[in-house]
């Protein structure tokens, strides 16, 4: 067991943590779980920091590492899509868990091809994260100000998302074409 293979599973019991925190009938309960989720955003980085540094990469922590991501922000993005109740919010949400799916879905198939190099994490999908976390951080703490920030970042990590998309889906068109009718 590495570093960062401790670091994501320590993220996958944030989870839980994270949606009760949500919860609490507690006038804190928002912040404590904007905490939690800035907790595992921080984790996020660091085990992928970590797992270079010091060479510690392993196939279930590749495997791992993105299940507990994709899973936190997808609880992240349906807490906020129940908290705010507006299409402003919705619509976003939606397009990020959407492409989520399309994504790993495609990394997948394109690694049952041996391409999976083709699909890797590029940098807008990079900043399209920064932005996302930074924008569930604001949007979850519920406080007016982070609101306010949250609110921006959220739509151009939707753009970054649809962007990403659309640059994963157009390196592995080839691979997708010559293989449709198969």
């Amino acid at each position: 067991m590495t570093i960062p293979n401790i670091l994501t599973l320590f993220r996958l019991l944030l989870i839980p943590i994270f949606l009760v925190m949500f919860y609490v009938p507690v006038f804190w309960a928002h912040w404590a779980a904007a905490f939690v989720f800035w907790l595992a955003a921080i984790t996020d980085w660091l085990d992928g920091y970590l797992a270079r540094k010091l060479q510690q990469s392993t196939p279930f922590g590749a495997f791992l590492d993105p299940v507990a991501d994709k899973v936190m922000v997808t609880a992240a993005l349906v807490l906020i899509v129940q908290d705010y109740q507006s299409l402003w919010v919705t619509v976003p949400a939606i397009i990020m868990i959407s492409r989520e799916i399309v994504i790993s879905a495609l990394r997948e198939w394109m690694a049952e091809m041996g391409q999976r190099e083709q699909v890797a994490v590029s940098w807008i999908g990079k900043v399209k994260t920064t932005a996302q976390m930074l924008a569930l951080i604001g949007l979850v703490s519920g406080w007016e100000p982070f609101v306010f920030l949250g609110m921006p970042l959220l739509y151009i990590a939707a753009v970054l998302t649809l962007w990403s998309m659309v640059s994963y889906l157009a390196a592995a068109w080839q691979y997708l074409w010559k293989h449709a009718g198969s």
